[in-house]
């Protein structure tokens, strides 16, 4: 615990006022680090510490650091008051940071101490906490490992259905070889970032290129505030940061994916969701097991015909009619109907819609339209002649399907009259064919098993046509559901990088917002109205984006899009803990692409405590919006001389989905905490999106309210995650200061350059480009908005 519970210090020259260009600007000389222990603690007035060199190879001087003035309480004496506030202090890291599920979520922690003054001339404890996360590689690692299983399973799945058309089977090659590419790639990715999370949970911006580290997040850090102050014992603001999800390995030559997925996109094609992918796989299974059997109950009538028993014959065709029953409600499924229509469309029909049948005969009539008594399984046939008519229609007059029905309709009705004594004398009733297959009282026994056998065998031989026709339409029908699934999923989407492309945006993304989650899931497990929103209306994810729209940031831009889109398609479910080992509260994924669910496990006693219908493993929804504004010189070009219409759109559209979340929270849970002021929040964000000023940051602050006034995730991404970043979550930190705990509009500014300057963000540059200033120059900020540029000294 005396790593989080350490303070560093820097210190700065300052040149003369009227020393030419440079007046004003400040240098880093050095800097040092000490225990908080170790200055509470401290009996001397101010301790001494050793001023280094950044690169810490040499001292430079020394710093001396008075010692926390505490504020004048006659009633406790100073040698128990200054203890007493630093066991306060190890207390809070301890109970808080140091439970299993954080110890499983953060790591390489970096902890800096503040003290500002509050307008009430009282004192704001604030510690500021950036750390790194081993999810940065074991949920990308998880997801290929899901993402290789499901095109392994794609590949076993077109093989599976058998010999095709020339067209079709061309178009499984195509699948195949593209689901191919793909395993062998994520193959290499994941044996390459196995050798790498053994040493290292973090992906340095220097590092967004690299190939190997394409599905990992850039940067991935949360940045956490916790403030203590004379009316709360402690209250924590966390922001996640990571650079925007974007492959920059593929690089943006040619956009990112919004313009790479509408360029591949074909209208006209026909595109089948997973769940019709596996039920039409299920239709074939069903199909290729009733088929056999209907055929086997068929072959067993006409053997049990020659033994002239009415009482067995009746029932074998009772299981014959079960069996065809089963058969022609499996195929009577819509999404048969929808895939023929869609086959049709697309000239792409494997079968004749002309249905003779192999012996020529057609049944056209049932028992009801001939002389003599109905049967009574016929009067309560499922198979009417107008219902299957009908729907022949639908599929283009094609009457395989009611043929299936009457041919059986032919069969009942001649079991019924063979089983009809008195009909056994009027051979002119037996003959459907009109030929005089006559049969006298006087006949021998043989002759009469001989004649039951031939009149039953066309029928049976028609009903057998019917069917082999019917399981041929019907395999067409879901092989062609089954393929353009995978066309859907591979192909379709374009070449084997732009797949790879959206797969890798999607898991940076899904790396980040599961971070999120955890953290609030982890401050709000004794929230009760947290924990009933989240199985009642699911978590938001808001993502703030400060990328420009021009250039290559227009490319990253488009890739954050879609893997904002994505996320909507994830869910969360909690789970209960194995064990209380970190490698056991790490989230997993289970799923396939587009239908993703992360399992966040608990331990066991947290777990318990859960309401029923987190315990019983319900689905927690994503809805993700995203915000973006350009504050860099790049926005300034693009708002003169570009376009911005993409920016417009996203945070339009984020808007009306964030607007939609929030009125589905409202009448969900109407009285949780916050919610009364939400119209005006979102009434104040509608009348800033439509002024369309120039780097409206107002939009992104605004947003930010909404999403923590609903108990959400909040999330913050520029290019890499280090310099534009910085500016928003330090000042972020501070507007949650004077908004909720009342800072000084004295101390403001001094808060904001405090943290700026001596903060957990400049540490954060250091770990990625080894400097400890952000890569500003003069020039530069002179086109960002005013309180997102840094203090001097802290930049060039």
């Amino acid at each position: 615990m005396e790593e989080m519970q350490t303070m560093t210090c820097s210190d700065c020259l300052c040149p003369p006022e009227d020393n030419g260009s440079s007046a004003g600007q400040r240098s880093c000389l050095g800097f040092t680090s000490f225990s908080i222990r170790t200055l509470l603690r401290s009996k001397e007035p101010q301790i001494s510490v050793s001023l280094r060199t950044m690169d810490a190879a040499m001292e430079v001087g020394e710093v001396k650091v008075p010692r926390l003035q505490m504020e004048n309480d006659d009633k406790t004496p100073p040698e128990q008051k200054y203890p007493a506030l630093c066991d306060f202090l190890h207390s809070t890291v301890h109970d808080r940071e140091n439970s299993p599920m954080m110890r499983a979520a953060l790591c390489a922690q970096v902890c800096k101490l503040y003290r500002f003054q509050t307008e009430d001339h009282r004192w704001l404890l604030v510690r500021e906490q950036m750390s790194e996360t081993p999810l940065s590689f074991s949920l990308p690692k998880h997801l290929l490992s899901k993402l290789i299983q499901e095109h392994t399973d794609r590949v076993q799945e077109v093989k599976e259905l058998g010999d095709l058309s020339p067209h079709w089977d061309g178009l499984r090659h195509d699948v195949i070889s593209h689901c191919h590419h793909l395993i062998g790639c994520y193959q290499e990715t994941l044996a390459e970032l196995d050798k790498l999370s053994a040493s290292s949970c973090f992906k340095s911006s220097s590092s967004k290129s690299d190939r190997h580290l394409q599905f990992v997040p850039t940067n991935l850090h949360s940045q956490r505030m916790e403030v203590t102050d004379p009316d709360c014992s402690g209250v924590w603001y966390d922001v996640i940061t990571f650079g925007a999800p974007a492959d920059h390995h593929q690089a943006f030559k040619h956009g990112g994916l919004t313009r790479l997925l509408s360029k591949h996109t074909n209208p006209s094609s026909v595109i089948y969701s997973q769940d019709e992918s596996s039920r039409a796989r299920e239709l074939l299974a069903s199909v290729a097991q009733l088929q056999p059997q209907v055929f086997g109950l068929s072959e067993e009538l006409l053997a049990v015909s020659l033994e002239v028993n009415a009482g067995r014959l009746q029932k074998v065709l009772d299981s014959l009619i079960q069996q065809t029953h089963q058969f022609v409600h499996a195929l009577k499924d819509e999404l048969v109907r929808s895939a023929l229509l869609a086959i049709h469309d697309q000239h792409m029909a494997t079968c004749d819609s002309s249905h003779a049948h192999s012996n020529g005969l057609i049944c056209e009539n049932t028992a009801a339209n001939q002389e003599g008594p109905a049967s009574s399984g016929q009067q309560d046939s499922e198979y009417d002649e107008e219902e299957w008519a009908s729907w022949s229609l639908y599929g283009f007059s094609d009457r395989v399907w009611a043929n299936v029905a009457k041919s059986l309709n032919c069969i009942i009705a001649m079991v019924d009259r063979l089983d009809c004594p008195q009909e056994v004398t009027s051979p002119e009733l037996l003959d459907v064919n009109s030929q005089n297959i006559a049969s006298s009282s006087s006949s021998s026994s043989s002759s009469s098993c001989s004649s039951w056998q031939e009149q039953l065998l066309p029928l049976v031989l028609t009903l057998r046509d019917c069917v082999r026709e019917a399981v041929t339409k019907a395999r067409a029908a879901m092989t062609f559901v089954v393929l353009q699934g995978a066309l859907s999923a591979t192909v379709n989407l374009g070449s084997p990088h732009v797949v790879q492309r959206r797969h890798a945006v999607f898991s940076q993304a899904l790396s980040a917002v599961v971070f999120g989650f955890m953290l609030k899931l982890h401050e709000s497990l004794k929230d009760p109205q947290f924990l009933l929103q989240l199985h009642s209306v699911g978590i938001l994810v808001q993502l703030e984006g400060l990328l420009s729209t021009y250039g290559d940031e227009l490319g990253m831009l488009e890739d954050m899009e879609q893997s904002v889109t994505d996320l909507r398609g994830a869910a969360f479910t909690v789970t209960q803990a194995k064990t209380q080992q970190p490698e056991d509260l790490l989230p997993t994924i289970r799923g396939t692409w587009g239908r993703f669910v992360v399992e966040v496990p608990l331990p066991p006693e947290t777990f318990s405590s859960l309401p029923r219908e987190l315990k019983d493993g319900c689905l927690i929804r994503v809805d993700a919006v995203l915000f973006n504004i350009g504050i860099n010189q790049q926005q300034s070009l693009a708002e003169r001389f570009g376009d911005v219409s993409l920016q417009d759109r996203l945070n339009q559209q984020s808007f009306e989905r964030l607007k939609a979340y929030c009125s589905c929270l409202t009448d969900r849970l109407p009285n949780i905490d916050g919610i009364q002021s939400l119209p005006d929040l979102l009434s104040s964000l509608d009348s800033s999106l439509e002024a369309r000023r120039r780097k409206n940051v107002e939009v992104l602050w605004i947003a930010a309210m909404v999403c923590r006034q609903v108990n959400g995730v909040r999330l913050t991404s520029c290019k890499s995650a280090k310099d534009r970043t910085a500016m928003s979550v330090t000042l972020e930190q501070c507007l949650l200061l004077q908004q909720r705990h009342k800072l000084s509009q004295q101390s403001f500014s001094s808060a904001l350059d405090s943290m700026r300057r001596d903060g957990c963000r400049l540490d954060n540059v250091q770990k990625n480009v080894g400097s400890r200033k952000f890569a500003f120059s003069s020039v530069q900020l002179l086109t960002f908005p005013k309180l997102y540029r840094p203090p001097d000294g802290s930049f060039g």
